[in-house]
């Protein structure tokens, strides 16, 4: 069966193990029927930013022409350092776009990706943000009414955790031992100042996360569309949002979000 299309990241529903499902173009591929069966990826050279739809030859920040870098609010660098959004301010690329995505509730919170982290996201975004990560057991640590003060408590917390997934860990599965995700939240919690310390969250449930993972590479390479107009092998993984193939190779799809790809399986 073939496809062809736009892609954009794989969506997820929170199953045991993680249902996952491709977009391409109008279509849904589900993914967990192909583990163990050979898959083909062939990129046309054809890249349309997510954001605008124009043709663009690069892709910037995950999907974005460089005027849609510039100027879009999903590609605000508010994305990526939650701390700098103004939108309590009114200061914003779009208010519209800010009062949906900015001043709404966040959570900051701790995760087991190959390692632990503190991350920020929206409320609504739980647990799709854990899953796109790779995380296998996540907790939530404070809950804030907009993304300004989240960012803030991340950034007073990256002095002592890392705010990075290793993502080469998380993929070969490497076991970490003795992570107590309810004893770093209480540390990490410790560690606030008096005034942030009121948006701590009660809950203290840990979430455990299953990928559908027959196999998980014991050595990595990573290849793209960048370099190779053809990705092709049986899969034998999903995790994050990386395909993990046979040979150990691995794809990251949501890095090539706007490239149009035909899908052969």
């Amino acid at each position: 069966m073939q496809h062809e299309g736009n892609i954009l990241k794989m969506r997820a529903e929170l199953t045991s193990p993680i249902n996952y499902f491709f977009r391409i173009g109008n279509d849904e591929i589900p993914m967990n029927p192909l583990l163990g069966k050979a898959i083909t990826l062939k990129f046309t050279g054809k890249i349309n930013c997510i954001s605008c739809g124009k043709k663009t030859k690069t892709s910037f920040n995950q999907g974005f022409c460089y005027n849609c870098l510039r100027k879009a609010p999903e590609a605000s660098e508010t994305i990526i350092r939650p701390e700098l959004s103004k939108a309590h301010f009114g200061i914003a690329r779009d208010m519209e776009w800010a009062e949906k995505h900015d001043l709404i509730a966040h959570y900051v919170y701790l995760a087991v990706a190959g390692g632990l982290k503190v991350g920020v996201t929206r409320e609504h975004q739980i647990p799709t943000r854990w899953i796109d990560q790779g995380a296998g057991s996540a907790i939530k640590l404070a809950k804030t009414p907009n993304r300004h003060i989240a960012g803030v408590i991340e950034v007073w917390l990256k002095k002592y955790f890392s705010d990075k997934a290793n993502w080469r860990a998380m993929l070969q599965n490497r076991v970490i031992e003795n992570i107590d995700l309810v004893q770093e939240k209480n540390k990490a919690a410790g560690l606030l100042p008096a005034e942030l310390q009121r948006y701590v969250e009660k809950d203290n449930q840990v979430t455990m996360l299953e990928y559908p993972v027959l196999d998980s590479p014991e050595k990595i390479k990573s290849v793209t569309f960048d370099k190779q107009a053809e990705i092709s092998g049986k899969l034998t993984g999903i995790k994050g949002q990386y395909l993990i193939f046979e040979n150990q190779s691995v794809l990251n799809i949501r890095k090539h979000n706007g490239y149009f790809l035909q899908v052969t399986y």
